[in-house]
């Protein structure tokens, strides 16, 4: 409970925009990113009194893990890039991603591309963009599924987040599902 109020003050800095972490803020995107890091952060800190060796060796493959996930913003990745860029079994990966961020890094990795394709779709042009060119572009292949998961990860379907007009696309006026999500993963 602790490792919660820790989070929520950290997200009121955040806000605020007197966060200790680097770089100026940069609007919403800017601080989606940092209430992530943070989340992040505030899991891994709060786990590491009494650590066994084991332990800090997960805590530094999570750490790699979400370097090389900021080292590539926009890029659709898959597990097994990941394993080989950071040094660690797929298997590794997994038991420390589990313990560290409560879920699979194929979960993780789901969810990420959910949200890149999110705010591709927020940033393209309808005129020009498909919803079907930008899904396929992060490696979703299952139009259906990927449609059902994302609206009810988001509360809206992506061709409604494609067509939103331009004054509401600088903000993501829905709420994510990403609770409820995360607890059935």
């Amino acid at each position: 409970m602790a490792a919660a109020g820790k989070l929520h003050g950290m997200g009121w800095k955040a806000r605020q925009g007197t966060s200790d972490h680097p770089g100026p803020p940069r609007g919403s995107s800017a601080l989606e990113h940092e209430l992530v890091h943070l989340m992040i952060r505030c899991l891994t800190e709060g786990a590491s009194s009494g650590m066994t060796t084991g332990g800090r060796r997960h805590d530094a493959i999570v750490a790699r893990f979400e370097e090389f996930m900021e080292a590539n913003p926009d890029t659709p990745l898959y597990l097994t890039e990941i394993c080989a860029a950071i040094g660690v079994t797929e298997r590794t990966l997994r038991v420390s991603c589990e313990e560290h961020l409560g879920m699979g890094p194929i979960r993780y990795l789901s969810l990420r591309r959910m949200y890149l394709v999110r705010r591709a779709l927020l940033r393209a042009d309808p005129s020009t963009a498909t919803v079907t060119r930008i899904v396929t572009d992060h490696g979703f292949w299952e139009l259906g599924r990927f449609s059902v998961s994302y609206r009810t990860l988001f509360g809206e379907s992506p061709s409604e987040s494609l067509r939103r007009p331009a004054d509401d696309r600088g903000h993501m006026s829905k709420q994510p599902v990403v609770a409820r999500e995360l607890v059935s993963a």
